[in-house]
């Protein structure tokens, strides 16, 4: 069974591949609302109670600490929690992570079993006292590796399917349009790269809520002939195969599962390192990575990339090879339902 909060654009989906069992509570909202917070609980042990699941298993931190309350209020046996990174980061006011860290350490200690996509993540939970490390595992959100292997993508057609010349270089980004990812650093380096490469094309793939800072700083730096806002994209695996280089811009991840997408695909990634990113991104050798922020270091990275072909494939063919098991979807899953498994026999018992 699937339960979400406010609508999205994946609740057709879900609802065609679970019918009734997916489960929407209308009050569970991203940003901390204390209201919304308690109606958000309520509503949602009050299904839960009615549902009488033996697992409740949660993601991200806000669902996170209120489906993990909401479990242990509806008598849930075994309650398990992902760590996709932090909600609270370095960006914060001092006393709003503090907070945070606070909840975190409370829910904690109704909390089952933590899984973490990253080391990193793991070790900043233990460090900060969130869990110890016997209780946390590190279960690799995977991508389906195979399939974007086996993907046949004639890369010509599609730029010119998107409007750029098939023969000009691109780059892109595939995130939400939201803090976290920071993507008017990837718009801001897209004008150093142009300033040197006025040739280049770039590609920005997804939306959110800052949408109109990114199309008016695009205005503002004059690349509206030569950076597209695709806006949501089914064929964002596509179009990812077309690029000469990816980047992501992001301040703090737990794993960021498109450099695997990237990776899989044989595309150079320039990005930030941040959490888990050096798990699955060695500089130099799969791509570069700088520290959040640099706007410059992505630009020179970029451009390093795009002006010596031989690097790029090199580098692009390195990472497309010896992917471990563990960053697969499937055996993401397989380690899942192992656990599942062991716990419930440990209640069997």
């Amino acid at each position: 069974m699937l339960v979400s909060g406010e609508s999205g654009i994946l609740d057709r989906e879900a609802q065609g591949l679970l019918g009734e069992h997916f489960y929407r509570v209308p009050y569970l909202v991203r940003e901390i609302s204390p209201l919304k917070d308690l109606l958000a609980t309520r509503d949602l042990a009050r299904l839960l109670n009615r549902l009488k699941p033996l697992i409740v298993h949660t993601h991200s931190s806000k669902a996170g600490i209120i489906g993990r309350l909401a479990a242990r209020l509806a008598g849930v046996p075994i309650v398990i929690h992902t760590i996709h990174g932090f909600g609270f980061t370095r960006y914060q006011q001092p006393l709003h992570r503090w907070m945070l860290v606070a909840a975190e350490r409370l829910i904690g200690r109704i909390t089952t079993r933590f899984f973490a996509v990253s080391e990193a993540n793991r070790l900043e939970g233990v460090e900060r006292g969130l869990f110890q490390s016997d209780r946390c595992a590190i279960i690799r959100s995977g991508v389906d590796l195979t399939t974007i292997r086996r993907m046949a993508i004639d890369t010509r057609a599609k730029k010119g399917e998107l409007g750029f010349d098939p023969l000009r270089s691109l780059v892109g980004m595939i995130a939400p349009m939201k803090k976290q990812k920071a993507p008017l650093d990837f718009i801001r380096a897209a004008a150093l790269v142009r300033a040197t490469r006025p040739d280049v094309g770039f590609v920005f793939i997804g939306d959110g809520d800052l949408r109109p800072a990114v199309e008016a700083e695009v205005s503002r730096l004059g690349l509206n002939e030569s950076l597209q806002l695709l806006g949501w994209r089914r064929d964002a695996l596509e179009i990812l195969r077309c690029l000469d280089v990816f980047v992501l811009t992001s301040l703090w991840e737990g794993l960021p599962r498109v450099y695997l997408e990237a990776r899989a695909s044989g595309i150079p990634v320039v990005g930030t390192r941040v959490d888990g990113a050096e798990e699955v991104i060695r500089d130099g050798e799969h791509g570069y990575l700088v520290e959040p922020g640099s706007v410059s270091g992505i630009a020179d990275r970029v451009l390093r990339l795009l002006n010596n072909v031989n690097l790029r494939v090199a580098i692009g063919q390195r990472a497309a090879t010896g992917i471990p098991v563990e960053f697969d979807i499937h055996h993401m899953v397989s380690q899942q339902e192992q656990e599942y498994e062991r716990l419930l026999a440990g209640i069997a018992g």
